[in-house]
């Protein structure tokens, strides 16, 4: 049975990792999206004065960069299964509903770690230029993007599965999502900004914060697992 279940799990996950790659219609649009957001926010903090340190705030930028972004392509990558067709033929097929959730959710993770690892440089090179950092602390901060990107296609994909048959669909998923993601977001943004601030003080802050995504994982992750059958046979 479990040879089954991993037998299906691949077969989904390479459908979804091969239609993207043939389009690349995700992958443009949100690293597009997340690149401009970056420039935007650049342009907008350029007058600030002379006592300004972008490192006070890049973390928060960088990860609402992200949070924005993973809302883009979750809502794309289920429309696009509703407007094929795909969805309905996946739950009349003999597929255990929790199957189908991880593929979803390790597709979209896979997506949107492919897009952050274009971000990253540029953040590097519009926010910390010139700014005195520890490379030894700067190495810690993608434990924080796996970890929490973890977290946001986990419950994103749950979040998208309910709100892709409703007419507003991008609102409904915004609506559930952020809400939802703030414990994931204040975790992830204390151990990204510890890590970029690189003093021995700020390592215990980052555990802290490592320690409140992971467990954000845990527990979302389980609950969602729960839910997707009920979710998808509503």
């Amino acid at each position: 049975m479990a040879s089954a279940s991993m037998r299906q799990f691949k077969a989904m996950l390479r459908k979804d990792v091969v239609m993207e790659l043939r389009t690349k219609e995700m992958l443009m649009s949100m690293g597009l999206y997340s690149l401009l957001t970056m420039v935007v926010y650049f342009v907008a903090l350029s007058q600030a004065g002379a006592g300004f340190d972008p490192r006070d705030i890049a973390a928060g930028l960088l990860w609402l960069a992200f949070i924005f972004t993973s809302m883009l392509g979750l809502n794309r990558s289920l429309v696009h299964e509703k407007d094929q067709g795909c969805l309905e033929a996946l739950l009349l097929s003999p597929v255990d509903r929790p199957v189908i959730y991880f593929a979803k959710v390790t597709g979209n993770l896979l997506f949107l770690l492919i897009v952050e690892a274009l971000t990253i440089p540029v953040f590097a090179f519009l926010f910390l230029q010139g700014e005195t950092i520890d490379l030894r602390t700067m190495a810690l901060i993608p434990l924080v993007l796996v970890a929490g990107s973890i977290g946001i296609a986990g419950v994103g994909t749950l979040l998208a599965t309910m709100s892709v048959n409703t007419s507003g669909k991008d609102f409904v998923l915004a609506m559930l999502f952020i809400p939802l993601i703030y414990p994931l977001l204040l975790g992830a943004v204390m151990a990204t900004g510890a890590a970029i601030v690189g003093t021995p003080e700020a390592l215990g802050v980052f555990w802290t914060g490592m320690a409140w995504v992971i467990g954000y994982d845990v527990i979302m992750l389980l609950a969602s697992y729960g839910l997707y059958e009920f979710i998808v046979g509503a």
